[in-house]
């Protein structure tokens, strides 16, 4: 597995230039945590200001549209989100799967675009609590993945999966360990016949389900764990710092 955990804020619709000191006291208390890598993903109308703050920290968005340009009203592209300072983006969110209809074929064209532009992409998966429930969590999840993972040499350098199971988001139901490190086990077998063991064995497999600073330490100390995906945590410098903290001593054990 990558040697340092990964530890990424997913800012979602929340922010305005009012919480750059958030970022800006995330950033300099990353420079104490080296052997953990931080990184945000504002809004889009943050994303330029918050690379101007960052001196540590990771910049990125939180998703793009798959086209060049063009008539598209609204939308954001690849090239655009790198233009103002992203080194990375988001895609396959489940709220993004959900909310928005998105298609693993649309979510193949958006990562296509974004490595074209020079991105790094965090790929997510993950399932309801009805698929879990009917026994079919692995097959469903497995199944996102191989319709979207990109064919490249260098995997680790470019791609990131986030595992986020909808049902422990929000709904006072929490995966076990077990159930975090079954999945991010199947996870990283699709990789390694995807990619070869020794190229798989670099792409950090991020868990997304409600972590939080009491639960950091332990879910990445869970096999095949290389890190969090941090939703509501991340917006207040204290709270996201606790998980980095957790993050660092989890490297230790």
């Amino acid at each position: 597995m990558a040697e340092r955990p990964y530890i990424v804020g997913n800012w979602k619709m929340n922010g305005t230039r009012a919480m750059l000191s958030e970022a800006r006291a995330i950033d300099r208390a990353a420079q104490r945590y080296m052997k953990v890598e931080v990184a945000v993903a504002p809004p889009y109308t943050l994303i330029h200001a918050v690379h101007k703050e960052a001196e540590q920290i990771g910049v990125g968005a939180q998703d793009c549209h798959p086209g060049a340009e063009g008539a598209h009203t609204g939308d954001i592209n690849a090239s655009m989100i790198a233009d103002a300072g992203a080194k990375f983006v988001i895609l396959g969110h489940s709220e993004r799967r959900q909310d928005h209809g998105e298609s693993n074929e649309l979510i193949n064209a958006k990562i296509e675009s974004a490595l074209d532009a020079g991105l790094r992409v965090i790929l997510c998966c993950g399932e309801t609590l009805e698929t879990r429930d009917a026994g079919k969590a692995e097959e469903f999840v497995l199944a996102q993945l191989k319709a979207a993972l990109p064919m490249f040499q260098d995997p680790a350098e470019r791609l990131t999966i986030a595992y986020e199971p909808i049902w422990a988001i929000g709904t006072g139901r929490t995966a076990t360990a077990d159930d975090i490190a079954a999945m991010h086990g199947a996870i990283r077998g699709l990789l390694d016949e995807t990619y070869g063991t020794e190229a798989s064995a670099q792409v950090r497999i991020l868990y997304g389900g409600s972590v939080k600073p009491d639960n950091a330490r332990e879910i990445l100390a869970t096999p095949e764990v290389g890190g969090a995906l941090v939703g509501g945590a991340s917006l207040s410098a204290e709270s996201f710092l606790g998980i980095v903290v957790g993050a660092s001593e989890a490297e230790e054990v």
